[in-house]
């Protein structure tokens, strides 16, 4: 089914339209010049209703994300968070995903973005594994892409901009024309950075390794990692890591709003570990879907209601 063509509401501007006239103008400047930040937030099922993932946490980097940007948001984050919780219940969803987006509008065209009114869209939709259904049990296959990911300076890797998934979608494509399931990029220094659209982390000898975050983005999957990863008493280090400590790690996985905890299990046709999904990456991938699904009350507090 089109996304254009669906049942439901979308929060515009501070209103709540029919899905089918959320519109914008074909002269909007983020359309043309890809100006804009965005965050992806899960909802999910659980025993008390539908809740929300970490929502402070996500929409502080799409505050934090505008103020890079130097985009003015017209509405606070507590105006958001209510609006996200809103999207879900109006929608009629049991869990979703939630799509906040900023974007400027047809007021301006030309480069410089000054006098262009900014935009804020909220809409949510039933969306099910990011990288298939068997992806997160049996693990994906993962191929270095040919793609850097951008230097800080060339791009500022601290905001979720819709200009860097340029380069994401350029590897990705990249990646599955050649039959991979997931692209990995390297930095502009030849270190491992990030996937399209996840983080990475890796084991090896008991030890939980990620890369450094200079040109890759801060995930909140990735926080609660490290806040699991440490509870389940794993040592964990951000290093510099290369493509070779990849291939010879015991266990590979992802991590991101999107794909959640999936396992690799083959790096450009190098089987890592046994080739299956491992005990640390299978340990989290447990935990994280009992915080999420509202069953490890430690951690209560990472999910908020949808309005009622």
């Amino acid at each position: 089914m089109s996304m254009e063509n669906r049942d439901g509401f979308i929060w515009l501007d501070g209103h709540w339209l029919p899905w089918r006239d959320a519109k914008v103008h074909v002269l909007s400047h983020t359309l043309h010049y890809g100006y804009g930040c965005f965050e992806g937030i899960r909802a999910y099922a659980t025993p008390r209703g539908p809740a929300i993932f970490r929502l402070e946490e996500h929409l502080r980097r799409l505050t934090d994300s505008a103020h890079i940007l130097a985009i003015d948001l017209p509405w606070s984050r507590a105006e958001l968070a209510q609006v996200c919780r809103e999207a879900v219940s109006r929608n009629g969803l049991d869990s979703a995903y939630i799509r906040p987006l900023v974007f400027l509008g047809p007021e301006k065209v030309g480069v410089d973005p000054a006098g262009a009114q900014t935009h804020v869209m909220v809409a949510a939709w039933p969306w099910g594994a990011y990288l298939g259904g068997d992806a997160l049990e049996q693990g994906i296959r993962v191929r270095i892409s040919s793609y850097a990911r951008h230097h800080p300076n060339v791009q500022m890797c601290r905001a979720k901009a819709i200009s860097t998934y340029s380069n994401s979608i350029l590897a990705v494509r990249e990646a599955r024309r050649d039959g991979y399931d997931e692209a990995l990029l390297l930095d502009t220094e030849g270190y491992v950075a990030e996937g399209s659209g996840e983080n990475l982390f890796l084991v090896r000898d008991g030890e939980l390794l990620e890369p450094e975050t200079t040109s890759a983005l801060d995930g909140i999957t990735r926080r609660s990692i490290h806040v699991l990863a440490r509870e389940a008493g794993l040592a964990l280090r951000a290093k510099r890591i290369t493509r070779d400590e990849v291939y010879c790690a015991d266990e590979v996985f992802l991590t991101g709003t999107a794909a959640e905890v999936t396992p690799v299990v083959e790096v450009d046709r190098r089987s890592i570990g046994t080739g299956q999904p491992g005990p640390v990456t299978r340990l989290l991938q447990q935990r994280y879907f009992a915080c999420v699904r509202g069953e490890d009350g430690a951690h209560a507090d990472w999910l908020t209601p949808a309005a009622t």
